[in-house]
């Protein structure tokens, strides 16, 4: 994630992230601050769209949400560009040391974050399964849920996650047409697994009529999917970043700080998915 930890060339580039934090908080940025209220906007709008669709009193139209979400977007990507440039960016035009050992652990804090984010969708998911409501969603399980798409998804993600890790080992040992072949490998089969959560969600919404305000079922599956999907969309760019690097002659076996944060970022996700496979995927199939 980070570009500490490459070149050290003067490219003269203009910084306009470096004095962008607020005076009298030293090194403090505000950026964070903002990609966060860019996050919690998405569940803000997930809220108020299912709001909006059962809103007899009218007061959340049916496109409050879906306008809120779009705009959440925006600043959580002005936010994350912000953030990251400041953070990460400047120091390698200022030639400033990489701090890897601190961005290690930094990733570490942020996926124990994560983790706890997850971890609420899930006890979400385990509390209404236990409620009266939960046998009235057995019609919403479609047939074949747990069926060849998702174990071939996941499958793929599997795989990514061990290219991932032979990438980085290659780089370690300064082979560096392993690392790319592998680091483009692990891109693309995560761009295929986004292409089938998304062929997955049409068949879904589109053949089987299910909608995030279905039920409790559908709130569950859409909203505990879409969280993992987001998170895999966001892996797959910082693995674009990474890549694109890559081929410019950045990285080695001394300076792999935003290899090895990604990689951990990737196993993070690919984790979750087994999880949701196995809690949400075949605990419905099995249940019913």
């Amino acid at each position: 994630m980070t570009v500490t930890d490459d070149s050290t060339e003067d490219h003269g580039h203009h910084l306009p992230a470096v004095e962008d934090w607020p005076k009298g908080f030293g090194e403090a940025s505000w950026w964070p601050f903002v990609t966060a209220i860019g996050a919690a906007g998405f569940y803000i709008g997930a809220a108020l769209y299912v709001l909006g669709q059962n809103d007899t009193l009218g007061f959340v139209g049916p496109m409050v949400g879906p306008a809120v979400f779009v705009g959440s977007v925006f600043v959580f990507l002005a936010g994350l560009y912000g953030w990251v440039y400041h953070a990460f960016v400047k120091h390698f035009w200022s030639r400033e040391s990489s701090g890897g050992k601190a961005l290690r652990w930094g990733m570490l804090l942020f996926l124990g974050t994560e983790i706890a984010t997850f971890g609420a969708g899930f006890v979400y998911y385990f509390f209404v399964r236990a409620g009266a409501q939960w046998s009235e969603a057995v019609g919403a399980v479609p047939d074949g849920f747990l069926g060849v798409l998702v174990l071939a998804n996941t499958a793929i993600l599997v795989v990514s996650s061990i290219t991932m890790h032979f990438a980085h080992v290659a780089l370690r040992k300064g082979n560096r047409s392993r690392f790319l072949g592998l680091l483009v490998t692990t891109l693309v089969l995560g761009v295929v697994f986004i292409g089938g959560q998304i062929y997955e969600y049409y068949e879904f919404i589109v053949h089987e009529g299910l909608t995030l305000s279905g039920g409790v079922f559908e709130s569950a599956f859409f909203g505990l999917t879409g969280l993992h999907g987001l998170h895999v969309s966001l892996g797959a760019v910082l693995l674009a970043i990474v890549t694109v690097r890559a081929f410019k002659g950045q990285y080695s076996h001394e300076r792999d700080t935003s290899v090895t944060t990604v990689s951990m970022y990737w196993h993070f996700v690919d984790a979750v998915w087994i999880f949701l496979v196995v809690v949400l995927y075949a605990g419905a199939v099995v249940s019913f």
